[in-house]
């Protein structure tokens, strides 16, 4: 159920239990995984500590899920950070946080995603433009999340159980078909205890920590969960433990199917371990898959980014429009507004530096949600019988630390990216101040 303001209730189709599992997998099983591993090569060539990269980055991933599983469930309302910073905080800093993930976190890499796709697939056909091959994909998604939400669940759920298909395929048949290249030894080895505390692993973990952004999706539709205060916390824990071991099963294949000279700063890292496992027709076989697996990502970045949006327009004046429902209680205002804004990213191709700094950004966002968890039980808002952070406070406070640590060696290495990164926010809280009265910024309403 669902109220809008001046509108009656209505009854619509929730999300169930899968489709909100189904979110998170898909929404963080995307190009990370497939493209990274290549950049971490070229500061670590120590198959334990590649390893471990991947579980350190899951775990961090596993802790942020656990703390946002006790704030979805005591302040169960669609909108993830913008919702839990605006009632633990201020308006202004779920407003930013709003802004941050309507901008920067969804339509950049719903973008970066879509023309991955276009790539991978105009490999396959040479003959289609990989540009509009994207843009075709967002529209095409766009219009289907628009249309109802059993659609739009029948969809996240096809197609993410299709791309666990295919990576499950993938990895068999090139752990039992596949040629070895070369025998690795994944126990520790002398100098790895130094690489575990190296500013080379702080920097290869900003790739995977980008991998794994995605985990706290179902958030962002937790009004539309059936019984959040119990499906919520489920959710997020079997979707990030899910992607988790699947990251692993991945990486291991990776660097057990090609040599380490073939994968070194490149990009297609499907394509060269299918080539060199199964042969040159291979990759062209990859890259299809690969395409395949892209449309669930967009499909659910699709469908959970414009219920920040919306939650803003119901929260200010100035963005009401962006709260405006069909019949079946989708925001479809947000969802073609997030759309445009990711075809623009395809055609203009600029945001390629979006990307760097993203995860900068989008780290910022996470970080001051889960610090929120301590906040939220200052205030004693947690509600009776509601989920409450296994470990606490440990989980929290691994996540807080591991994030800190990747996001000053942003600063750092990337001084540029990092402060394009405080200007996105900045640039939010400008707006915030200038486009809301006082009353609003006093209450967020």
């Amino acid at each position: 159920m669902q109220i809008f303001r001046g509108n009656p209730i209505i009854t619509m189709h929730s999300f169930s239990r899968t489709t909100g599992i189904s979110v998170v997998v898909a929404n963080m099983v995307g190009t990370g995984v497939f493209t990274s591993l290549g950049f971490q090569l070229l500061g670590i060539q120590s198959p334990f500590i590649l390893m471990m990269l991947w579980f350190v980055g899951g775990l961090t991933a596993l802790c942020g899920a656990l703390t946002y599983a006790e704030l979805g469930a005591n302040l169960p309302r669609s909108g993830g950070e913008y919702n839990f910073l605006s009632r633990l905080y201020h308006p202004c800093a779920g407003f930013i946080s709003g802004w941050v993930s309507a901008t920067v976190g969804f339509a950049a890499p719903v973008a970066l995603a879509a023309m991955t796709f276009g790539a991978y697939l105009s490999a396959v056909f040479p003959e289609l433009s990989r540009t509009w091959a994207a843009v075709s994909l967002v529209a095409a998604l766009t219009l289907a999340h628009c249309l109802s939400r059993r659609a739009s669940s029948g969809v996240q759920q096809i197609f993410t159980a299709l791309k666990l298909l295919l990576i499950l395929l993938f990895c068999a048949i090139i752990l039992i078909w596949g040629s070895s290249p070369q025998a690795l030894n994944f126990a520790p080895q002398a100098g790895d205890e130094k690489l575990l505390f190296s500013g080379a692993f702080a920097v290869a973990l900003i790739y995977v920590n980008y991998a794994y952004t995605g985990w706290n999706a179902a958030t962002y539709v937790t009004g539309e969960i059936e019984n959040p205060q119990r499906n919520l916390p489920i959710i997020l824990l079997i979707g990030t433990a899910t992607v988790l071991a699947l990251y692993l099963l991945l990486n291991f294949t990776f660097l057990s199917a090609a040599p380490i000279s073939s994968l070194e700063g490149k990009l297609e890292i499907g394509v060269i371990v299918a080539d060199a496992a199964l042969g040159d027709n291979a990759g062209k076989v990859m890259g299809a898959v690969l395409a395949l697996l892209l449309i669930s990502t967009v499909s659910a970045m699709t469908m959970a980014g414009p219920r920040v949006l919306q939650v803003i327009g119901e929260d200010f004046k100035v963005f009401t429009k962006l709260a405006n429902c069909n019949k079946q209680g989708i925001p479809v205002t947000a969802v073609l507004f997030q759309g445009i804004l990711a075809v623009f990213f395809i055609i203009s191709a600029t945001f390629e530096s979006v990307l760097i700094f993203s995860s900068f950004v989008l780290g910022v966002n996470t970080l001051f949600s889960v610090l929120g968890v301590f906040v939220l039980r200052y205030k004693k808002l947690n509600m009776a019988g509601a989920y409450k952070t296994f470990a606490y406070p440990l989980a929290p406070l691994i996540y807080l630390s591991v994030t800190l640590w990747t996001l000053t060696y942003v600063l750092i290495s990337r001084p540029q990216e990092g402060l394009l990164g405080l200007g996105i926010i900045a640039l939010g809280a400008t707006i915030y101040f200038l486009s809301t009265d006082k009353t609003e910024q006093d209450s967020g309403r």
